[in-house]
């Protein structure tokens, strides 16, 4: 019997009055002993979870269309300034920076590319963490991921206006926005063009997701041949010996890697924050027509692309110019301007700059919408926002609902403030997948002792976490020797993990290859990064958990417990299948044809 096209959402009985919810509130601690940390299954996660949005999302994508939301969410404005600061403090070296912060991307992306080829559904890391350590851990990434999605879109969303006025000649930053007076600094610049740009692309992507995706492959197109163009003329006008010496050769030291190798790690944590868009991609297994075929080839060909982009155009402005002569705010255009001569290109990079930001803004919407569906499926949050179109096979209610979001907040906030804050939510998210891929590969429930995996991971983390604060401490003395003994250490514990506890289980159509080597360095340089990002925007992040945590203990823990509730009480048809569920053995499903 096939799944009604209409969903009926029941609201939670906790919360259907005052008492009720005083009830449930009553019984908290019972309740988050039992949920906090219940874990799913790839089976529950593919089946009857993902029917609870009445509608299937509709598989339509390939790999191609992987590969150009991979490049599209990764390549954005975001290049045309970071590749200046980090050119600074790496020097000419930027470009092994760069291939550092790519493989780190990498490592990552393969850890997600795992767990979405074993269980193709848009829950991306949320889905992941909660089939390995729970509901509670999974609840946590899921809001830092939507708090990173919603804060970075708005302000993405607002750099749209800045770039679109430069390419139109208009180089003040807030000249297309209005400023009210009365309002407080930071939210005083109502920017409309923001607000527009964000409805546009909502409204696009609740219409069809494949041609959504067509529409960011022709403007990743347009992108990737702007940034070659720029790529080609650095190489043409450049200076092979901008590369190996300093402009004041008195003031600044020359060569091609004048700050060592602190100066590369330091620019690899700038730029890295370029590779992150690609948490998108993984939300859209549940839409992509082979996901065993298609997601590892979209989601590493993806980094890879951008890497190879990211270094070739950090050696051409390097060529450009020397290091040391570089404008941290506007490095391409004060370049092109003051040392090829070419006033135009100011406009040509603002407008290639504006592509970049609708192409990222277009992929981290689609994602945004795509975690809180499954949030909705999950009960963490109110169901409704787990419907699914029926005639367009999307995610139709959390798009609308964050999209709506995201404008509001463009429209009079200036989130500069906060980036770094989305900095930690996403490497976070990233730390906690490559620690989830080693506990599934080495712990099956009932066949093997959680204990030495656990333990391994922890003492890891900890070793890294000395690494990172070791070089924050010594950064003033070239060679230390606490650094080779702890990363030595890190090494050694791996080896003695790798040779000693043996693989449980892993992915059937593909995996990640060299493990647990790969999810370890993955783990090992996310925290590295963790540790470049400022104090205040961890007070930020602190105070963003404690809400989370709050919302998790006055309204999902009772949804998910009133949820399971029902369950237990009805018969739910689903896609031609009776479930059962065994009140004598609450971990089994037992799934009977009809």
């Amino acid at each position: 019997m096939a799944v009604d096209e209409g969903v009926s959402y029941q609201p939670p009985s906790s919360f259907s009055s005052f008492s009720e919810y005083g009830r449930a509130i009553l019984d908290t601690p019972r309740r988050l002993y039992k949920h906090a940390w219940d874990i799913s299954t790839p089976t529950d996660e593919m089946s009857e979870v993902r029917a609870r949005s009445g509608a299937e999302m509709s598989r339509s994508l390939h790999w191609w269309d992987v590969i150009a939301l991979g490049v599209g969410g990764m390549v954005g404005a975001g290049i045309f300034v970071s590749t200046g600061t980090a050119a600074r403090s790496s020097g000419p070296s930027v470009v092994i920076a760069y291939l550092v912060a790519g493989i780190s991307a990498l490592l990552s992306a393969l850890c997600y590319t795992e767990f979405a080829v074993e269980m193709p559904v848009a829950g991306g890391a949320f889905s992941y963490l909660r089939i390995t350590f729970g509901e509670f851990p999974a609840f946590i990434a899921g809001a830092n991921l939507i708090m990173e999605y919603v804060l970075s879109n708005a302000a993405v969303a607002r750099s749209f206006t800045s770039y679109a006025a430069s390419a139109y000649g208009v180089l003040h930053a807030d000249a297309w926005r209005v400023q009210v007076d009365g309002l407080a600094d930071g939210y005083n610049q109502i920017d409309v063009v923001a607000v527009l740009v964000v409805m546009f692309l909502t409204a696009f992507l609740c219409c069809s997701t494949k041609k959504s995706c067509t529409l960011n492959l022709v403007m990743t197109v347009l992108h990737i041949a702007f940034i070659l163009f720029i790529i080609v003329m650095g190489f043409v006008k450049g200076d092979v010996k901008n590369l190996t010496t300093a402009g004041d050769p008195v003031a600044n030291p020359s060569g091609f890697a004048p700050m060592g190798i602190r100066g590369i790690l330091g620019g690899a944590a700038i730029v890295y924050f370029s590779y992150i868009g690609f948490d998108s991609v993984s939300t859209t297994a549940e839409e992509v027509k082979n996901p065993a075929r298609s997601m590892p080839i979209g989601v590493s060909g993806s980094v890879i692309i951008v890497t190879v982009l990211y270094s070739l155009i950090a050696i051409a402005l390097c060529m450009l110019q020397p290091y040391d002569m570089i404008d941290t705010g506007a490095p391409f255009s004060s370049a092109f301007q003051h040392v090829v001569g070419w006033e135009w290109v100011t406009k040509f990079i603002g407008a290639g700059a504006s592509l970049g930001i609708m192409t990222s803004l277009l992929v981290a919407l689609l994602g945004q919408a795509r975690y809180m569906c499954v949030l909705g499926r999950a009960h963490i949050v109110p169901q409704w926002f787990a419907a699914v179109n029926p005639s367009t096979g999307t995610p139709i209610n959390a798009t609308i609902f964050l999209g709506a979001c995201t404008a509001a907040i463009s429209l009079f906030t200036d989130l500069t403030v906060l980036l770094n804050l989305v900095s930690i939510g996403t490497l976070f998210v990233f730390y906690m997948v490559a620690n989830a891929l080693i506990f599934r590969r080495h712990y099956v429930r009932g066949k093997t002792s959680s204990l030495p995996t656990a333990a391994y991971l922890v003492v890891l983390s900890v070793l890294a976490i000395t690494f990172v604060t070791v070089w924050q401490c010594g950064q003033h003395y070239r060679h230390n020797w606490a650094l080779y003994l702890v990363g030595g250490l890190a090494i050694a514990l791996t080896a003695v993990f790798w040779f000693k506890i043996p693989t449980a289980q892993k992915g059937k159509d593909w995996s990640v290859p060299c493990m647990p080597w790969v999810a370890a360095a993955s783990i090992f340089l996310n925290v590295f990064l963790l540790g470049s990002v400022d104090k205040a925007s961890y007070m930020r992040f602190v105070i963003w958990i404690i809400i989370a945590i709050v919302f998790y203990i006055l309204y999902s823990v009772h949804s998910t417990h009133d949820a399971e509730a029902r369950a237990s009480l009805d018969t739910p048809l689903i896609a031609g299948t009776v479930q059962v569920k065994v009140e004598s053995l609450p971990w089994i499903r037992v799934i009977l044809s009809v």
